[in-house]
This record gives C-alpha cells, structure tokens and sequence, in this order.
C-alpha cells in the first residue's frame, strides 16, 4: 500500500472494523481543535495548531495516540489503565475509546501550544 497523503486515504486504508474508531478519533480531535489542521506526519494523521497536536494511527491490536510527552504526563493517572510510554498511549481495539479523556488531552495540548507561540510572540 503507498502512502497516505491525507487523513480520508489513511481511514479509508485501515481494515472496515478500526475505521470506526479512527473516525471516532479524528472527529474527537476535530471538535477539541477545531482550529488544528489535519496533516500525514510520520505516515499516521496528526493535528498541527502552532506546533503538532498529536497523531494517532492503528496497528495490530490497538490504536496508538501520540500527545507528546507533555500530554501523556499531565494525564498518567488517567491513562494508567493502559499501556503508555513517555509520548503515546494504546487504546486496545476490544474496548471502546475513551473519547473524553482523549478531548481534555486535547485541549490540554492546544492551550500548551498556544503558551509556547505566545512566549515566541514576545
């Protein structure tokens, strides 16, 4: 398979059973950020607003997001549930996403991304 060039190729190349759940994401994301733009970033779709977001992207047994390292550490008891590293989380496919968990990451990373381009400004 080539390389995705936008969100919609990505989705829509993902096997029919885990294209609900990147919808469900991106549309997560989207409402969260309704400012960020979609981007491919590494191959996986990612939210950019003043600086990357976050990405996401599926893999063999779960979906993997990527908040940077800011945005797993703000929420480690929240995520402790799961399995997570210094910059992502996996959202194993047999559970449902945890949407609101995933808008208030969100919104934690815009406001932090907003603080850095403001810091710039000065």
């Amino acid at each position: 398979m080539s390389r995705p060039t936008n969100v919609d190729e990505y989705i829509s190349g993902s096997q029919k059973d885990i294209q609900k759940m990147l919808e469900q994401l991106r549309v997560t994301i989207t409402v969260a950020a309704p400012q960020a733009t979609e981007v491919i970033s590494y191959g996986m779709p990612a939210f950019k607003m003043n600086g990357m977001l976050a990405w996401f992207a599926a893999h063999t047994n779960h979906i993997g997001f990527y908040p940077g390292a800011s945005g797993i550490e703000a929420f480690k008891k929240e995520l402790s549930i799961y399995k997570w590293a210094k910059g992502s989380v996996q959202f194993p496919f047999d559970k449902p996403l945890p949407l609101r968990l995933i808008t208030k990451i969100i919104k934690f990373r815009v406001k932090e991304n907003l603080q850095k381009a403001s810091m710039k400004k000065k």
